[in-house]
């Protein structure tokens, strides 16, 4: 879970970016915010936007109200070791890229088969996307062809991501009863592990391995 300074850093990045008119951000508010929605990008970037609303997108964008809410849900910030020193950079997550040639129906696709939220789209057309669920964000990238052979992505069995999850198992049937197709159905890995493997539309496979059981 992210602590709240990084949460905060992330808020004075989003004011930033509004600031500089960067524009993939203005879908992310409209997207987000009710105050904005219904906006073109330009009247987004024309619009004031604080660092509360900054605050708020990011505390909508995790499921919460507001800020304040966001705040009392996270445990206290654990100290950083000393041999860490003040200028440490870490990792804090990656983004999959997934390549697909219809951003609409992909993100329909990850929405209403496997319950993913649209975070974003942008673009007239859009050609770039993003989806979430829980702790994990796609990137979906319209490209005008597939970019890897869908006889060879299979035989190679060519992942495009890799997603862990709690338990398996239910996500399997919760995928199965929604019609999803799978490219591997739930199977039990030599090393203990519980996964299955889905086929999107584009023929891209997102692999989703828990704990055994």
């Amino acid at each position: 879970m992210p602590n709240l300074e990084n949460l905060k850093k992330q808020a004075k990045q989003i004011l930033r970016w509004h600031r500089e008119r960067h524009w993939p951000v203005a879908a992310q508010i409209r997207e987000t915010l009710p105050a904005f929605q219904g906006l073109t990008d330009q009247e987004v970037l024309d619009r004031p936007f604080r660092l509360t609303d900054a605050q708020e997108l990011i505390a909508r964008r995790r499921g919460f109200a507001d800020w304040e809410t966001l705040r009392a849900s996270l445990p206290s910030m654990p100290s950083v070791p000393a041999e860490a020193g003040e200028g440490a950079i870490r990792l804090t997550g990656a983004i999959p890229f997934v390549f697909v040639l219809d951003i609409p129906a992909a993100c329909a696709f990850y929405r209403d088969r496997l319950g993913f939220t649209v975070s974003l789209s942008y673009g007239e057309p859009p050609f770039y996307a993003e989806v979430s669920r829980d702790a994990v964000r796609l990137a979906l990238r319209h490209v005008d062809e597939p970019l890897v052979d869908a006889a060879l992505r299979r035989g190679e069995e060519l992942l495009s991501a890799s997603l862990v999850v709690s338990a398996a198992k239910p996500l399997f049937l919760e995928f199965q009863a929604a019609g999803v197709t799978f490219f591997q159905p739930l199977r039990t890995e030599p090393w203990g592990a519980r996964s299955f493997i889905v086929e999107d539309p584009d023929g891209n496979l997102i692999a989703f391995a828990g704990p055994g059981e």
